[in-house]
């Protein structure tokens, strides 16, 4: 038998290093995962370099390079990915900027970068769409909630670069940057002045909301200040189904992997009740996820809540949330005419609470798989299994030889 579709499952941000609170073990492999220990039993395994070894891998890059996209070719900044995953359709030349809404105190320093962690923006950033005005300046714009804190913003106009800082200084108790430029380009210059002018806008509209008197009034932190980064030029990206000869679609809640989907020709599927935390509705997400393989070739699911315990360096939560994803995969044991793909986008360790290069592990589990001896799926299990270590870029290679539709190299 042969397989004929393919989910592509990626664990965001799953593995990690030895954690103290796990008695030097990694979440992963501390984690009760029957399941995904199965699959590694019925599979294929081995640990990846998502985009290089030593090379800490973004969602962005590593997504990319899992979908068979070089990021060296096809990478242009986070920022329009972001934002065609809120639903602003993103065009050649729009320039786009990932957003977080943030808290910044009486005294101007940055108190929460992520406002609390808040969900249910959409009044806030409605009120930014009605109330800010770029037009002095020559420029549009396009402003969208995201999952929980973020949102994204593209600006629209004649004379546009995308070559220009952020205002986020990446840690609380500072101020907000002023947007730069980073060249001497006319273009770039407009860019940044259009930055600022909408952070000096926005904040006075985000000052005033009832919505932030509100979790004052609840003792939470407001979204009174926008932090923009990540900015980048829409490029052009070849269809998935022409570069591969599938259908497909993305099941998300992250509103980037949604908009990396989305700009290669994925359809995204929406899912009530996922939120890319810990507290998603991962049943609803499989589920979802079976529909979609009974009318599409390829299904892409990411399921991200592992990642954020890992930036927050939760290592027992990470672990618990492990256990959960765990449990809500047991549908895809059933899966028997399907080739099954498992891996991490980048490892994100609680020790360093951001992404690191360490590999991650990867298991391949459907007909005409050569089954190796592993039988755990975690950081250190995996290196010993028969795909050894590979990098992103392979995978869809080797995706497309096991269901029969790679090409011959060479007569």
């Amino acid at each position: 038998m042969i397989a004929e579709k393919v989910l592509f499952l990626v664990l965001d941000g799953i593995s990690d290093r030895p954690c103290e609170a796990l008695n030097g073990q990694t979440p992963l492999s501390a984690a009760r995962t029957p399941v995904l220990d199965r699959l590694a039993a019925e599979g294929v395994c081995g640990i990846m370099d998502t985009v290089a070894p030593g090379i800490r891998p973004g969602s962005d890059t590593s997504h990319l390079a899992l979908l068979g996209y070089p990021p060296q070719d096809y990478y242009t900044g986070r920022g329009p990915l972001e934002a065609e995953g809120t639903s602003i359709h993103m065009t050649a030349g729009m320039i786009g900027f990932r957003c977080n809404f943030a808290t910044v105190g009486g005294d101007g320093l940055i108190t929460d970068r992520r406002a609390g962690r808040i969900s249910g923006t959409g009044p806030l950033s409605e009120a930014i769409r009605e109330g800010v005005d770029l037009s002095a300046l020559g420029v549009g714009f396009r402003f969208e909630s995201g999952a929980g804190h973020r949102a994204a913003l593209a600006l629209t106009g004649e004379g546009l670069g995308d070559a220009v800082s952020s205002n986020d200084p990446k840690k609380e108790g500072a101020r907000p940057l002023t947007i730069q430029a980073c060249s001497d380009d006319p273009a770039d210059e407009k860019t940044a002045r259009a930055c600022n002018e909408f952070i000096r806008q926005s904040a006075e509209i985000l000052a005033r909301h009832p919505l932030n008197a509100q979790r004052l009034e609840e003792g939470l932190p407001p979204a009174n200040l926008l932090l923009i980064r990540g900015a980048g030029k829409m490029g052009a990206f070849p269809p998935f189904q022409e570069r591969y000869g599938l259908s497909g679609s993305v099941i998300s809640a992250a509103t980037l992997i949604s908009g990396i989907g989305k700009v290669v020709g994925l359809e995204h599927i929406p899912v009530p009740g996922t939120t890319g935390s810990v507290d998603s509705d991962l049943d609803a997400k499989v589920k979802a996820t079976l529909g979609e393989l009974e009318r599409k070739d390829f299904v892409l699911m990411n399921i991200k809540g592992a990642d954020e315990a890992g930036h927050d360096g939760k290592a027992i939560e990470k672990r618990d949330f492990i256990e959960v994803i765990d449990a809500a995969l047991e549908p895809l044991l059933a899966l028997s005419d399907t080739l099954i793909v498992i891996c991490a986008d980048h490892s994100t360790p609680c020790s360093v609470r951001d992404h690191s290069a360490d590999p991650v592990p990867v298991v391949i589990r459907g007909p005409g798989v050569r089954v190796d001896p592993t039988v755990r799926f975690d950081e250190v299990s995996c290196a010993q299994g028969g795909l050894n270590r590979i990098r992103g870029c392979d995978i869809m290679p080797i995706i497309l030889d096991l269901i029969n539709k790679s090409h011959k190299y060479g007569a």
